[in-house]
């Protein structure tokens, strides 16, 4: 061990045992610059940075008890205090938060709803009838069956590009066929 890794932890030993306000700010001093320039270039912003190297300092203080010069360096053990706490942070971000609104109950429809959904639903009908069953047979396997245009395309054994031009000619003539109206 070196006898900058030494001082560094007889220091953490200080804090731990006599909870030395000297020792813990020559501690923030060396570390909190250097695991901040750390985790930036681990990709954290620098105000997010500068906060986890403040959070890791206030760990440091508050769990140095804990440290264990026989397993690791005072630096090795606050880099991982450091590491630890954004990998706490990615997982929050990558978690989302839950709305209470996803969970109360659904509104009642509106009945003119239903009445505009049927004929909508009527309109459309009409509409697949246009076309030809070639296109017919593959919106219904890929919209109504909702099956992969590679599942169709070997289904019905035509190519795959065949599939995708069928399926475009047919919703072309599927919005003529409706109009503007929704």
């Amino acid at each position: 061990m070196t006898g900058e890794a030494a001082e560094l932890n007889a220091l953490l030993a200080r804090v731990a045992t006599l909870r030395d306000r000297a020792a813990f700010a020559a501690l923030f001093a060396h570390f909190a610059p250097r695991i901040k320039s750390y985790l930036m270039r681990q990709g954290a912003a620098p105000a997010l940075a500068e906060d986890l190297a403040q959070e890791a300092m206030l760990n440091l203080w508050r769990k140095a008890h804990l440290f264990d010069s026989s397993k690791a360096s005072a630096g090795t053990w606050l880099f991982t205090i450091a590491r630890n706490l954004r990998i706490d942070v990615l997982r929050k971000e990558k978690r989302p938060e839950l709305d209470a609104a996803d969970f109360a109950p659904e509104a009642e429809p509106d009945p003119g709803d239903g009445m505009m959904l049927a004929a909508g639903e009527i309109r459309l009908r009409e509409a697949l009838k246009i076309l030809p069953p070639d296109q017919m047979r593959i919106v219904e396997l890929s919209f109504f069956a909702d099956k992969p245009h590679s599942q169709i395309a070997a289904e019905l054994d035509i190519p795959l590009g065949t599939v995708k031009s069928r399926l475009r000619l047919a919703m072309a003539r599927l919005r003529a066929a409706l109009g503007d109206r929704p």
